[in-house]
């Protein structure tokens, strides 16, 4: 009974009251008029009732959402369109999409019906400040009969997900040289020294270059071959985020990790672009594989959460199996331990980056964090300066400074230890406070230095001229 006066709308509700006060109202004062009256009032919604269940009406959605993933603070447009597949036209609609209360209110629409086989279009757009997956739909249509007396409830299936990766902070070109990806002219790998007795020809594959044919495998095969020998190798990038939540400080999106989380999904992209495959560790072991790096890269980053884990034995283990030239390490506080086992896992031949973030001085007061960060270095700078110029001053001082010795600023209490441990392991380290922003940090990564070449994946004793590379 229950289910049945759910079909009624508050108009119609009232109809079937006022019918049943009409007839009790007519039975007591022998009134066959209103007995008439009550009789047409519960009829009239009782029938449309009816023939709204009768009419059977089959509507199909669908929903798009440009673009997919967004940065925080950005629109994305959501766009559905109704289209009635029924034989017969629609009454009114009331369209209402469900969607993540953190994304705001839900939408509703009225639609004045929709003719057979037409259809209508709604678009809405949805912003978020925090990042991570959030699932847009089902819509939920309620259709009125034309005296908007019955409400007949459809709920659709489809589902689209949205997609706000962290804050992505451009990273400038000049820290990072082609040295770093080996896939060019001139910086090939050789799999045999010898002449053409030793060439292991295959089939030749859309873009191979002409120089290439092997010309007398091409007449015995009669195919185009290649020479096997020669082949691009392209480097690959590991890219550690230390999730660990006695690591960081601090909630929401000011705290440390979400300024970590930030920084890996920067480094990573600015690395992808550049021409670089890469994986994504953290002290959980690996979230995101080689194939299409940035993407799967943005899509781990974005649901990827603090953990309870103390140590890095999970990160350790996983590097071992993954080969790469360039690891990229963003951790938050490191006691000597962890710093000693991270420092170890760097194979030979590989170049090492640490970002290192003073994580307390995310807990300091706005301006704090700056001034102790400079503390073994006030004969240096200008302390007066400093202190009349608030923040932004310091951070000018301090950037003036930098660009004028080449040099970063000395680390803090609580990242020399870390450091030095890290340094003695041949990584380079970056020291990253509060009031330091991420382009600066990356901007103090010396350009210039050799790099040693992992040994190829087409055999040892592969050698390669890779170029300058920072260190």
């Amino acid at each position: 009974m229950r289910s049945v006066l759910a079909w009624f709308t508050v108009r119609g509700a009232s109809f079937l009251a006022a019918g049943i006060v009409g007839i009790l109202a007519g039975l007591i004062l022998g009134s066959d008029a209103m007995i008439s009256v009550g009789v047409m009032l519960i009829c009239l919604p009782v029938f449309s009732a009816l023939t709204a269940r009768r009419a059977r009406y089959q509507l199909r959605c669908e929903r798009h959402i440009v673009p997919p993933r967004v940065a925080p603070g950005h629109p994305a447009r959501v766009a559905v369109r109704l289209e009635n597949v029924s034989r017969i036209s629609t009454g009114l609609l009331l369209a209402e999409e469900t969607i993540p209360y953190s994304l705001g209110a839900r939408p509703r629409y009225v639609l004045n019906g929709i003719e057979r086989g037409g259809a209508r279009e709604v678009s809405y757009q949805l912003r978020s400040d925090l990042r991570g997956k959030f699932v847009v739909g089902p819509m939920r249509v309620r259709i009125a009969d034309v005296f908007g007396l019955v409400e007949l409830t459809a709920n659709f299936a489809t589902q689209n997900t949205l997609t706000v990766t962290p804050k992505i902070v451009p990273l400038t070109s000049a820290s990072v040289t082609g040295s770093w990806s080996s896939d060019g002219e001139g910086r090939t790998r050789m799999t045999a020294a010898a002449g053409d007795d030793d060439v292991i020809p295959r089939a030749y594959r859309d873009g191979d270059e002409l120089r290439r044919v092997h010309w007398r495998s091409t007449a015995r095969y009669g195919e185009l071959m290649v020479r096997r020998e020669e082949q691009r190798w392209q480097d690959r990038a590991v890219v550690i985020l230390d999730s660990r939540r006695s690591a960081h400080v601090g909630t929401g999106p000011s705290s440390s990790f979400e300024f970590a989380v930030s920084a890996a999904a920067s480094v990573g992209v600015h690395l992808a672009r550049s021409g670089l495959d890469g994986h994504l560790l953290t002290d959980s072991g690996p979230l995101a594989g080689s194939a299409m790096f940035e993407d799967v890269l943005l899509d781990a980053l974005s649901v990827v959460t603090m953990s309870r884990n103390h140590d890095f034995a999970r990160t350790t283990a996983a590097l071992s199996t993954i080969e790469g030239g360039l690891l990229v390490l963003v951790a938050g506080r490191l006691s000597a331990d962890a710093a000693r086992e991270i420092a170890t896992a760097r194979r030979h031949g590989r170049q090492g980056i640490a970002l290192l973030l003073a994580v307390s001085t995310w807990a300091s007061p706005p301006g704090r964090s700056s001034q102790d960060g400079q503390a073994g270095q006030d004969g240096q700078h200008q302390n007066g300066n400093e202190s009349r110029n608030g923040r932004n001053g310091r951070k000018t001082t301090i950037a003036a400074a930098d660009e004028e010795r080449g040099t970063a600023p000395a680390p803090t209490g609580e990242t020399a230890a870390a450091e030095a441990i890290l340094r003695a392991g041949g990584w380079q380290v970056i020291s990253i406070d509060a009031a330091t922003p991420l382009g600066v940090a990356w901007q103090r990564l010396p350009r210039y230095g050799s790099y040693v070449a992992p040994v190829s994946p087409n055999g040892p004793g592969a050698q390669s001229d890779l170029g300058a590379l920072p260190r």
